[in-house]
């Protein structure tokens, strides 16, 4: 597990399911449930007016309000922004992880935005704190996406449908490892792994890694 300072505020299945979530950080595979974060309304505050936090010994990272800094910022499709509403109540379907993945002294935000309906990712986001406030470095918004942090690195899962596939029983997954070389992110490595099909369960076959 990563030495730096991570707050789980929520993890999600990309197919339905109902494991309990995990740590925030990746061990062994991504760390999902169905549930999804509180957040409060979004704002009209701009993202560049958001302030970061210091990451304080042995404290968690200040909270932010992830709905308020995507629907301020102007890299989040107009589309995500559209669907970004509460599922229950106030409770948005975003997931924050807070973690060390570009190198600085203060704690970057990932951020995904799911699916009411299914739990499926949406767009995940990495903002970094630059100069006081926070900016958007890395965005993916082709579904279904989620992004973890991961010993320092940032790790993306992307489930994989054949035509008939079922929700819950991809044709596989590409895990894209992203490393941060001191000015964005980079492709490190990428395994793909393709599922047989035992029973109606989707059951994983040796994975293929590609390095860069």
């Amino acid at each position: 597990m990563s030495a730096g300072t991570v707050v789980l505020v929520g993890t999600v299945l990309f197919a339905v399911g109902c494991a309990n979530g995990g740590t925030g950080l990746k061990d062994g595979g991504p760390a999902h449930t169905e549930a999804v974060a509180k957040s409060g309304s979004p704002t009209a505050t701009p993202p560049d007016h958001v302030p970061a936090t210091t990451e304080a010994s042995g404290k968690p990272a200040k909270r932010v309000d992830a709905v308020a800094l995507l629907q301020a910022d102007p890299k989040v499709s107009a589309q995500v922004k559209r669907d970004l509403k509460p599922c229950t109540g106030k409770d948005y379907p975003v997931d924050v992880s807070y973690g060390k993945v570009t190198g600085g002294s203060v704690v970057d935000i990932v951020i995904n935005v799911l699916s009411c309906a299914d739990a499926l990712g949406r767009g995940s986001y990495v903002y970094r704190a630059e100069g006081g406030t926070y900016e958007n470095v890395f965005s993916d918004e082709q579904p279904p996406v989620y992004a973890e942090i991961d010993r320092g690195d940032l790790v993306v899962t992307k489930p994989v449908y054949g035509k008939s596939d079922a929700l819950a029983y991809p044709s596989g997954e590409d895990v894209i490892t992203y490393r941060w070389n001191g000015e964005k992110f980079t492709e490190q490595d990428r395994v793909h792994t393709d599922y047989s099909n035992i029973d109606g369960a989707a059951q994983p076959a040796p994975a293929v890694t590609q390095k860069n």
